[in-house]
């Protein structure tokens, strides 16, 4: 894996590179009410490790619950492409479909964490299952 990735939403409008923490190692998906509905596999990055370089001024951001999170979304195409974790602000959870040559169905095994019993409310950080892709 090259170690800066280029990225983009789905209209081009946002565009990005981000150097990710330990590669795909650390992908995943979460059981909060917003990732179950949006559904993406996200891959960690350090904050100052992603760098917008087209369309900073179309994304919006989202916040819910505890307004900790910062979940950005392209406001012309949609598509969410990264987020500021709850349980490490630190670090950006990035959407791996909007990474050049990268599709969620790439990983035949994604682990899934405990958002709804969220380690930032002292919960232990814990993974509560896996999706699995298996290709015919």
């Amino acid at each position: 894996m090259p170690d800066t990735i280029e990225g983009a939403c789905h209209c081009g409008a946002v565009r990005f590179t981000v150097h990710l923490l330990d590669g795909f190692n650390t992908i995943r998906r979460c059981t909060c009410s917003y990732c179950r509905m949006r559904g993406a596999v996200v891959a960690s990055a350090r904050v100052g490790d992603l760098v917008v370089h087209d369309g900073a001024e179309v994304l919006t951001p989202y916040r819910f619950n505890t307004g900790v999170a910062e979940h950005y979304f392209c406001s012309k195409c949609g598509i969410y492409t990264h987020h500021r974790r709850r349980s490490d602000p630190a670090l950006y959870g990035v959407n791996v479909a909007c990474l050049a040559g990268v599709s969620p169905f790439d990983f035949a095994d994604v682990p899934v964490t405990d958002g709804i019993a969220h380690p930032s409310d002292g919960n232990p950080n814990r993974i509560v299952g896996h999706l699995r892709f298996v290709p015919d």
